[in-house]
Order: C-alpha cells, then sequence, then structure tokens
C-alpha cells in the first residue's frame, strides 16, 4: 500500500507539475481555447464511458447542471485562461500565479454565508503571499527584478485562480455524483462544451488549419490528455480515498517548483533571484494558509481541488 501510494504521490508531483509546460508547447500552435477543448473533451469522454461500465449510477439532471457550472468554471475561467496567457508568459511563472489559488479559497469561504471565518495563520498566510506574488509581477523598477511580463497575460493568471475557487466553493454544496471520476469526466466533457463555444465566439478557427500544428504541440496536447488529465487525475482519485490529507496536498508545492525547473530545462525560460525568491514566499505562504485551514479539511472530491490540475 505504501509503494503504491508513493508511486501515485510521485505520478502526481511529475505530471502536474509539467502539465504546464505542455500547454505552453501546444498553443504554439494550436487556439488555446480549442487545445483546451480538445484535451477535456476526449479525456472527459474516457473517464465517462470508463466509470458507467464500471457500474457508476447514471447521473441525474441535477448533476449534469451542477457539473456543467463547476466544469466552466474551473476549465473554461481557470484552464483556459491559463492556456490564453501561456501564449506570452512562461509556464513557470503561469504554474507560481495558479498556486496562489488557497488565498482566494480562503477570501471567499469567508465572506460566504456559514463559511469559515479566517485563523491568524491565514491571513499573514495571505499577506505574505500576495507579497511575493508583487515581488514576482510588481514593475522592475520597484521589485528590482529583470524584464518585465505581458500586462494582459498577467491579468489572466490573477483571474485563473479566481474562478478556480469559485468552482470549487460552489462544487461543495453542488449536487455532484457519489463517483469523484465519474464527476470529474462530466466536468471535463461541459468545461469542453463552453471552451469550443469560447473558441469560436473568439474566432480561434478563422485561417486556422491543422496542418499547421506543430510536432511539439501535438506532443503537447496527447500529453495532456494521457497524463495530465488521466494519469493525474486517477493518481488523485487513489490518494484521496488512500493517502492522509495532509499528504496528498503537498502536490500544491511541489507542483510550481516542478513546473519552474522544467520550464527552464526544456523551453529556455528565465530563472533568476527575482523569481526564485518569490517561489520560495508564494509557496512557503500556500504551506502555511493549508497547514492552518488542515485539521478541518475532510476528504473532498477532485472537482472542489482541481485546482492542482492545468
Amino acid at each position: 500500500m505504501k509503494t503504491k501510494i508513493w508511486i501515485a504521490l510521485l505520478a502526481l508531483y511529475i505530471v502536474w507539475g509539467s502539465t504546464y509546460l505542455a500547454i505552453r508547447f501546444s498553443v504554439e500552435t494550436i487556439p488555446p481555447f480549442l487545445h483546451a477543448a480538445l484535451r477535456f473533451l476526449i479525456s472527459g469522454a474516457i473517464l465517462f464511458i470508463w466509470r458507467r461500465m464500471a457500474g457508476d449510477p447514471a447521473p441525474t439532471l441535477s448533476n449534469w447542471k451542477s457539473t456543467a457550472i463547476v466544469g466552466a468554471a474551473l476549465l473554461l475561467g481557470g484552464n483556459g485562461f491559463v492556456a490564453w496567457a501561456e501564449q506570452t508568459i512562461p509556464s513557470g511563472i503561469a504554474a507560481l500565479m495558479i498556486s496562489t489559488s488557497p488565498f482566494w479559497l480562503v477570501l471567499f469561504e469567508s465572506i460566504r454565508a456559514g463559511g469559515a471565518k479566517p485563523t491568524w495563520q491565514s491571513i499573514v498566510g495571505l499577506i505574505v503571499g500576495f507579497g511575493g506574488v508583487f515581488i514576482l509581477i510588481g514593475p522592475a523598477e520597484i521589485t528590482g527584478g529583470e524584464g518585465s511580463f505581458d500586462t494582459f497575460g498577467i491579468i489572466l493568471l490573477l483571474l485563473a485562480p479566481l474562478f478556480w475557487s469559485l468552482g470549487s466553493i460552489y462544487a461543495r454544496g453542488a449536487d455532484m455524483p457519489k463517483s469523484t471520476l465519474l464527476g470529474t469526466g462530466m466536468e471535463m466533457l461541459m468545461g469542453a462544451m463552453a471552451l469550443f463555444i469560447v473558441s469560436l465566439a473568439k474566432g480561434e478557427l478563422n485561417g486556422f488549419s491543422w496542418g499547421l500544428v506543430s510536432m511539439r504541440s501535438w506532443l503537447g496536447l496527447t500529453y495532456l490528455i494521457t497524463f495530465g488529465s488521466l494519469v493525474g487525475f486517477v493518481s488523485y482519485g487513489y490518494l484521496l480515498h488512500n493517502a492522509p490529507v495532509s499528504l496528498t496536498s503537498t502536490y500544491a508545492y511541489v507542483n510550481p517548483v516542478v513546473a519552474v525547473f522544467l520550464g527552464n530545462l526544456l523551453a529556455d525560460e528565465p530563472l533568476n533571484a527575482r523569481t526564485l525568491i518569490a517561489s520560495a514566499i508564494i509557496i512557503g505562504s500556500v504551506v502555511f494558509i493549508n497547514s492552518a485551514r488542515q485539521p478541518k479539511i475532510k476528504t473532498e472530491s477532485l472537482q472542489a481541488v482541481a485546482d492542482g490540475d492545468d
């Protein structure tokens, strides 16, 4: 059992940490919303068919409505914005920005009716964490870093974890399927529909040709479907039911580190002192916030904590 747990955990560390680089490669020649729609349509269909054939109960209309809302928030507002941003923002920076999702979860939970009020540890973690974000993306003249990032891309990466947090909080009280993997497959299918609609509305297919898609983009998309969505979620589902939540949640700390170093190693993304300092502050604050919330954490569905997957 321990061996299987650590294999699943290592898979989660490496797979979900590497998805940011795979997204960057995919959107080099595939429009961002179209790439995400294809990814989640295929992986969602596989998950849904597998779980129904395995005997999971047929979802109700209410289940479909709930997964449509969660899927749109997580996959359109979350993953779609990340893919859009990674056309101009390094994948490692994107991963660090998305790791701030616990900040928004704490804030939204504090203002939700009946939600838990933040502890002093959470408040300190929020202040320190947002300080790390400022060091990462703030004006170079103030932070002392080199260069600056595309403003629109940074705005997208500020909005993406916000949508993830809203979707995660909504999922906690929504009428979701009892099977977490079936529910995840449904979210992917409904999210893919939303992504296709936005892709069409944005005009991504105008002038687009599949013949112009590079091999690196095809490999990136294939990796996201097989490993990012399927292996990642199956590993995560296994850990939720067989490992302590405190151990499982460590993926949120490791994934950004993996993404930053993979981006530097395989895509020549800059890795300077500013990025390293900001990384340490952001990840440290996430650890601090999660440790404050840990006694209240129960085993949650994949949908409610999908902020770890991109």
